[in-house]
Parts: structure tokens; sequence; C-alpha cells
């Protein structure tokens, strides 16, 4: 499974300092959340996921960190030789607070990934828990193991 865009959020800053400013801390954050963001002509800034993905003889298991983003705001785009994850985050809060520190400032994730050809998109499954999301996707029959009986003549 090859990626369409980079793999991690590059470049990423963390404050470190202790004599620095709290106004040039929050500027870093929004660098740091920035770089992970990628803009298209005519497309919304959008969060790079991070994601994990795990191979077995069987399929491929991909476990990607979606905070804020419920099912119903969560899109799954799979076809033959594409997978795309799009997110929007919808944080409840209430109107009568006003948040002075944010860890996700834009408002949508999107993921794109090219699928092998020896994967099983028909027979994927997801599930959305804590934030997190788990998509199964198996090999296809013709790409699983399989053992071969030899026998003695």
């Amino acid at each position: 499974m090859a990626e369409d865009m980079n793999t991690r959020n590059a470049g990423q800053q963390h404050g470190g300092g202790t004599n620095q400013q709290p106004a040039q801390q929050n500027q870093g954050g929004q660098q740091a959340m920035q770089a992970g963001a990628r803009q298209k002509e005519g497309q919304e800034r959008t969060l790079l996921p991070p994601v994990d993905v795990v191979e077995d003889a069987n399929g491929i298991t991909l476990y990607a960190d979606l905070p804020g983003v419920s099912r119903d705001k969560l899109s799954l785009h799979l076809e033959t030789d594409s997978l795309t994850i799009e997110g929007t985050v919808a944080l409840d809060v209430p109107q009568d607070m006003q948040s002075s520190h944010a860890d996700v400032t834009l408002p949508r994730y999107r993921r794109v990934f090219t699928l092998s050809k020896e994967l099983d998109a028909e027979q994927a499954s997801a599930e959305l828990k804590n934030g997190v999301l788990t998509l199964r996707i198996p090999k296809a029959q013709h790409a699983q193991p399989r053992r071969i009986e030899v026998k003695v003549a």
C-alpha cells in the first residue's frame, strides 16, 4: 500500500524553551499544525491524520487517529486501487465558553492511499472507537498464502 501524501506530518516542532512568550509558543503550535495540513487549489485545508499500517499474511490493518470525528462525520471511499479517509471534527464547546488553546485548529482530516491489486476491497471492514479508525482489508483469494500438499509416488 503506497501513500499519495506524506506518511507523517513532517516538520512539526514542539515548543521547548521556558523563556518563550505565550504568543510565540502559540505561533509555533499553529505552524506545526499547518505543516501537517495540505491545501489544493479549490479545496479547504485539511489535517493529515497519523496512520499505522500493519500487514500480515491475510491482509492489512490500518489504524488512523481521528480525534473529534464521530461515525456520522466519517467518510471512507474504497475503490479498486485507492482509499480515501475523510472526517470532520465536531467538538462541542458550550456557547458561554471560549477556547484559549486548541490542539486541532483545522476542522477536517483527509488522507489518500493507493492500494495494492492483491487486496480485496469488497471484503473490507471498519470500526471507529475512541477516535481511532481500524480498517481491515483482506488479501484477495488469489494472493492468500496456501499450502500445497505433496503426494508421495
